[in-house]
């Protein structure tokens, strides 16, 4: 499988948005993200997202000439207008915005309103552990779960990540999202012809399955039953409510070529430490939990996984199976 550096793989992910009518900013911003989040061994969000965004800027789906704008703000609120853009960039505003208002404030909220996928949800929160800072990260997206005891698809799985600086160690780095598996192995399991365990997902008539064909024509089940099934509404509630952007039940599948302006939405938080009770404390605090986590041997830290990876990645480039080279190749084609 051949190998590319991080630098040319990015530059090739950035023509190929470029050629489907993103601007130059954002089709840069975009693919950073995604070269980062295969660095990281993300697949699911790497590479294999460029040929869907494309997809989505010919369709009209996506404003390519989007220019984020901050819409409203107050000394530790704001909400950035991604303007039906892809969101990477707006999101970059609005976590940039929110450091400087945590650095004055204390703490900040920031929040996007029509908005696009957004990747990796811990990628954002990244210069916030730079800037030593706490940092919280949501957003909703198009159905894909159920109300708890609902028959239909409501809420997005609504991703969810955590970054907790450290003092002489990468932080800590928590990501995750709210159904019970993901999506990905329901595809896989299809391909596979094998069968899926019942709990996973449900058909399209809203009952428990163990085929993976009917639970990609169906939804996913929330992660821990009713309280995944909460914290997938506190999202939407977080997301939405606050920002105007559309819930999930109102934006049309990422995984559809055609559709509508998705117009999601996400928020972040940043807490700077010395506001409370003290970066000092902060980082005693911190690194006494961690010690007593790692009395376990079994113990990983959340997020040393990737934090390897990317390192691997960044020094010996990243191994791209030829098939996807070609695709990407070819949309970056004049």
């Amino acid at each position: 499988m051949p190998t590319l550096s991080i630098t040319d793989l990015t530059q090739l992910a950035a023509d190929a948005l470029r050629r489907a009518g993103a601007s130059g900013e954002m089709a840069t911003a975009t693919a950073a993200a995604l070269v980062a989040a295969e660095a990281q061994g993300l697949a699911s969000h790497g590479l294999s997202r460029i040929p869907q965004y494309a997809g989505h800027l010919r369709a009209g789906r996506v404003n390519g000439d989007a220019q984020p704008r901050v819409q409203q703000s107050r000394p530790a609120a704001l909400l950035v207008d991604a303007q039906e853009g892809l969101a990477f960039p707006a999101c970059a505003l609005a976590v940039h915005e929110a450091i400087r208002s945590a650095r004055e404030c204390g703490a900040a909220f920031a929040g996007v309103t029509r908005s696009h996928h957004f990747g990796t949800a811990a990628y954002h929160l990244e210069s916030v552990a730079q800037a030593g800072m706490v940092g919280l990260a949501f957003s909703n997206s198009p159905a894909g779960m159920p109300a708890w005891g609902g028959k239909r698809a409501l809420f997005g799985t609504n991703p969810i990540a955590a970054v907790f600086p450290r003092r002489d160690a990468p932080p800590l780095v928590i990501d995750l999202s709210l159904s019970e598996v993901a999506r990905g192995k329901l595809m896989v399991a299809a391909k596979k012809g094998e069968s899926i365990p019942l709990g996973w997902a449900l058909d399209k008539d809203g009952n428990p399955t163990t085929d993976p064909k009917a639970g990609l024509e169906g939804m996913m089940m929330p992660a821990g039953g009713v309280k995944g099934a909460m914290l997938a509404l506190v999202v939407e509630l977080l997301c939405c409510a606050l920002t105007g952007a559309s819930f999930g039940f109102e934006a049309d599948s990422f995984f559809n070529e055609e559709g509508n302006r998705p117009r999601i939405g996400q928020v972040f938080m940043v807490i700077d430490p010395a506001a409370l009770a003290g970066t000092d404390v902060f980082n005693e605090r911190l690194e006494t939990l961690v010690s007593a986590m790692l009395v376990d041997p079994d113990v990983r830290l959340p997020g040393q996984r990737r934090e390897a990876l990317a390192q691997k990645a960044q020094a010996e480039g990243i191994e791209v199976p030829q098939a996807m080279i070609d695709q990407l190749t070819a949309l970056a084609r004049p």
